[in-house]
């Protein structure tokens, strides 16, 4: 059963308010089946009787917002601070004709009309807090208490309708460590066609909820026996079978979906430890002294600008791609104490200093997803130490930290912007990564005319 005292004040005064003004008024989705759950909940939908008009009216202007009028949704701010609650009218929909959107939204309906059309039984249960009242018509409390993942009707009509839902089945059953029906699963190979017509923005959303899960690999191993990979992320699916050496106890795709699992759950971070080896398919090259053994040349460049194409392919924003591509990149560092303090330094300019954490994190789960029982801070545990001296003696470690900048090496050599100038200052700063004694002003603008002349 519900708790009632686990729904905060403030969406219970929306119901309220909507059942004084002679509406029906329920909590639905995710928010219901998180309550049956016991699990931290998140957002909280309501569905009423009340049309998107008198919603509107019945909250007022400064207390609802016409956020999707024409699917009959109304932004309700409740309590202090303002909590938005969607409100949303309870409808019918017309046939889908392109895989994404009804052709026609019915006000309306009915609660059982509306509970009808949602995508599985979990989120297909109605709650009137109220009167304490559930409404299950599809028996999606079974299906919880079996933790499984089933579709309101037949899967396919399900997943015709809209193309994203065989990505939502996979998504939410491994966020709540949940079981995928076997019909709802057989349909998402027959419907792949109507999944190819959903947008890059909608796949990468559900993609990074997914990689948040708990065991996020069971969610791509799912993707994979269902053909999802394929359409998603084929780069991935490439790594299946691809064997490795003696230094790995698992095929490059285990590999991959093991550090998956044992990185930090940030999201650009998850996605590097999924791609961080998908370079090495296509540079996988037999070693002569070691029959049935593979060696990976590059294979971390490759894979940075295999990376940086699905950043693209997903809509990643510009930070995130850059973020991605640089920890893919940069994974296969390989520190021993012989290190310069310049050496150190070098490393810290090429990766960023903001990355290194996550960089280290990802070397670590990499190592440990080897498989062979290596210490994880191996490389990162001296090397961190390194960063943290080298960063308190001379904080030298990037262009903006040298005591000159553009316009100083533009007022030396008498030059207007442009290409010459960042390559006085990368000079300088290689000079001053050897030598943080030389970031004196004076000293930099005595090379910067020598350095011209080179």
């Amino acid at each position: 059963m519900i708790d009632t005292r686990q729904i905060p004040d403030d969406v219970l005064s929306v119901c309220r308010r909507l059942r004084s003004a002679g509406f029906e008024a329920y909590l639905v989705g995710g928010s219901v089946r998180d309550l049956l759950l016991g699990r931290v909940l998140g957002d909280f939908d309501v569905a009423t009787s009340a049309r998107p008009d008198d919603i509107l009216r019945v909250f007022g202007a400064r207390f609802s917002v016409p956020t999707g009028l024409q699917h009959g949704t109304v932004t309700v701010l409740a309590g202090a601070p303002p909590r938005q609650v969607e409100v949303t009218t309870f409808r019918g929909e017309g046939a889908y004709l392109d895989g994404r959107h009804p052709s026609v939204v019915k006000f309306g309906a009915t609660l059982a009309e509306d509970l009808s059309r949602r995508d599985f039984t979990m989120n297909a249960i109605a709650y009137e807090p109220g009167a304490g009242t559930l409404v299950d018509l599809h028996q999606g409390q079974e299906d919880i208490s079996r933790r499984r993942v089933r579709t309101v009707g037949d899967p396919v009509q399900r997943f015709s309708e809209d193309g994203l839902r065989p990505m939502r089945a996979v998504r939410q059953a491994t966020q709540l460590g949940f079981e995928v029906d076997a019909a709802t699963l057989a349909a998402i190979p027959a419907t792949l066609d109507v999944f190819r017509k959903v947008s890059a923005e909608r796949v990468r959303d559900e993609l990074l909820k997914l990689l948040l899960a708990p065991h996020p690999s069971r969610g791509i191993e799912l993707m994979r026996q269902t053909g999802l990979l394929a359409e998603v992320l084929p780069e991935v699916l490439a790594e299946f079978g691809c064997q490795q050496n003696r230094f790995h106890k698992h095929d490059v795709y285990q590999h991959s979906l093991a550090t998956l699992d044992v990185v930090a759950a940030q999201p650009i971070l998850r996605l590097a430890a999924l791609l961080h080896d998908v370079g090495k398919p296509g540079t996988q090259t037999p070693q002569p002294d070691a029959p049935g053994e593979f060696g990976f040349f590059k294979h971390e460049h490759v894979g940075a600008e295999m990376a940086e194409a699905i950043a693209e392919r997903l809509r990643l924003s510009r930070a995130e791609t850059e973020l991605l591509v640089a920890l893919v990149e940069h994974h296969m560092f390989f520190y021993t104490p012989e290190w310069s303090d310049g050496t150190v330094r070098r490393f810290v300019n090429r990766v960023q200093a903001e990355r290194i954490s996550l960089l280290f994190s990802l070397r670590e789960a990499d190592i440990v997803s080897r498989g062979r029982g290596e210490d994880p801070q191996c490389e990162t545990r001296e090397l961190q130490a390194r960063i943290v001296r080298v960063a308190a003696e001379d904080a030298v470690l990037k262009v903006k930290d040298l005591a000159v900048n553009g316009a100083d090496v533009m007022r030396v050599l008498g030059v207007a912007p442009g290409p010459q100038v960042g390559r006085v200052l990368n000079r300088l700063l290689e000079l001053v990564l050897d030598d943080p004694a030389l970031n004196q002003r004076g000293t930099l603008e005595r090379l910067i005319s020598e350095l011209a002349t080179d």
